[in-house]
């Protein structure tokens, strides 16, 4: 009657720790929620910290790209005055040495980001066959550009599914300085003639390096249609993490609006009604001055976070109704998980102060409590804290010496709870205290339960021994779900009205 399996003891603390663990769910999930209707979604902001920041890695990611072999299929004829026509073929290509002076990474408006180099310099080798004539040759030949400028735009957009797309959409290079020099063969003559080839050669390769950024791209896009866009949290639960639409791009930061659901492992189906959330547009423009949150004077904020992460109250609503659905939000105890010096023990002769008619039918015998939420908790977010009911019922049962369980009354348990996240590098903990209990009694096989009695006693329990023992778990916090070898750095988390703004800058280990 009304009972369920244990959940696994590394899981969740035990026995009165569990009303409060259970209270918490939702800020573990980083931010709370108060309706179903409320529209979805993790809004994220990208500012031009985060361009810098990602920017040597899109260069290391661009030259490991650009420093292998090629298919160039390089082909022309040139006329020479006195020789005839010089028919020539460079079947592929490969780059030695890539290096790239000055770089900038921007915000393209409406499109995506944009990447300029200048002052690099590219040297390379190729083999080559050519025609003069009636005379065949062949031979290798190597190739120094030096001033070479490249500007190239990559579109970001979502594909319909929730996976981002990325696309070429504007590339150009030139370089002003060409150096040739040929080997093998006849090389002596084309070396006398490199002065008149390079400047069509020049022309080519400028074309060739484009074409060759234009597949790096489309590879770089079909990875990202691979990509999995949601995380496994637990058994019960994984984080929907795909686009809700294209990304919104100005010339000073990047918008990206993420579905942000937790949905029960193999029971989830795509929601086309998910909207963007809608959040405070001009909040990225303030990053410099202030944000929206204490912080501490000694050091003043001199610069804007690398990124800044909004999580909506959606998050924790879709996670209580998960985890409330999947059964997860119950719990067994019995005498031995409570503390010892609990001043509310499971056995039918210290029950018998607040029911006398259970110490006379069973007496002396150890008892258990089934516990678990009737419905699904609801938590709302605040500037102060972020506020929760949960709404639980407790059936108490007599354990004879034979192991059957009798049932003895049924309880209903509502409480008030306020918690606190916090957040230290990669992990989110938090703070919780109780602020009400009201204990009714539903049924009972033992005649009238003393409820009020009850009250005050598990009250006196939770806040003695119950609500520490969670602070303690909670403030150890759990790791955030962060792709392998990126750790927020400085993070720095405000209660909004109905979100959870995190300001934070970004580290990298490989």
């Amino acid at each position: 009657m009304f009972s369920a399996p244990a959940s696994r003891a590394q899981d969740q603390p035990q026995g009165a720790v569990w009303l409060c663990l259970l209270l918490l769910l939702p800020i573990c999930a980083s931010a709370t929620i108060t309706s179903p209707g409320t529209n979805p979604g993790i809004k994220a902001w990208l500012t031009q910290r985060t361009l810098e920041f990602g920017r040597r890695f899109g260069l290391e990611l661009l030259q490991s790209m650009l420093q292998k072999e090629h298919e160039l299929n390089l082909t022309g004829s040139y006329n020479t005055p006195l020789l005839g026509t010089l028919t020539y073929a460079v079947p592929r290509i490969h780059i030695h040495e890539l290096q790239m002076n000055e770089s900038t990474l921007d915000f393209a408006e409406d499109v995506g980001v944009r990447l300029v180099v200048q002052r690099a310099q590219i040297q390379l080798s190729a083999d080559w066959a050519a025609q003069l004539g009636a005379v065949q040759d062949s031979g290798s030949v190597e190739l120094r550009m030096q001033d070479l400028a490249v500007a190239a735009v990559l579109g970001v957009s979502e594909d319909g599914s929730g996976h981002p797309t990325v696309w070429s959409a504007g590339c150009d290079s030139h370089s002003t300085g060409l150096h040739m020099e040929f080997h093998r063969g006849y090389s002596w003559l084309y070396n006398l003639l490199a002065p008149l080839l390079q400047r069509t050669l020049r022309q080519q390769l400028n074309k060739q390096l484009c074409l060759v950024l234009h597949r790096g791209v489309d590879r770089l896009d079909t990875v990202l249609k691979h990509m999995k866009v949601s995380t496994q949290l637990d058994t019960f639960a994984a984080l929907d993490l795909s686009l809700l639409g294209p990304p919104a791009f100005t010339d000073e930061y990047g918008d990206i609006a993420l579905k942000g659901e937790i949905f029960r492992v193999g029971t989830y189906q795509q929601r086309p009604s998910a909207l963007p959330v809608v959040l405070p547009v001009a909040l990225p423009m303030a990053l410099p001055v202030a944000l929206p949150t204490p912080l501490p004077k000694t050091p003043p904020m001199a610069h804007e976070p690398m990124l800044l992460v909004a999580v909506t109250e959606f998050v924790a609503n879709s996670a209580a109704f998960t985890y409330f659905t999947a059964g997860a939000l119950r719990r067994n105890i019995s005498s031995d998980m409570l503390p010892r010096r609990f001043p509310l023990q499971l056995s039918t002769k210290s029950m018998e102060v607040f029911s006398p008619q259970l110490q006379e039918r069973y007496p002396n015998q150890p008892m258990e409590l089934h516990l678990w939420a009737r419905q699904q908790p609801l938590i709302s977010c605040h500037p102060d804290a972020l506020h929760g009911t949960l709404f639980s019922s407790a059936e108490a049962f007599v354990v004879l010496p034979n192991a059957t369980r009798v049932p003895a009354f049924l309880l209903n348990i509502d409480a008030n709870v306020t918690g606190k996240p916090t957040i230290t590098r990669n992990r989110l903990g938090g703070t919780v205290r109780l602020t009400g209990l009201h204990v009714t009694q539903a049924a009972s096989n033992v005649g009238p339960v003393e409820v009020k009695r009850l009250e005050t006693l598990l009250k006196f329990g939770l806040w003695l021994f119950g609500v520490p023992r969670a602070n303690k778990w909670l403030q150890a916090g759990i790791p955030l779900p962060l792709p392998h070898g990126l750790s927020l750095l400085r993070p720095r988390l405000s209660l909004q009205q109905g979100f959870v703004l995190i300001a934070t800058d970004l580290q990298y280990e490989p």
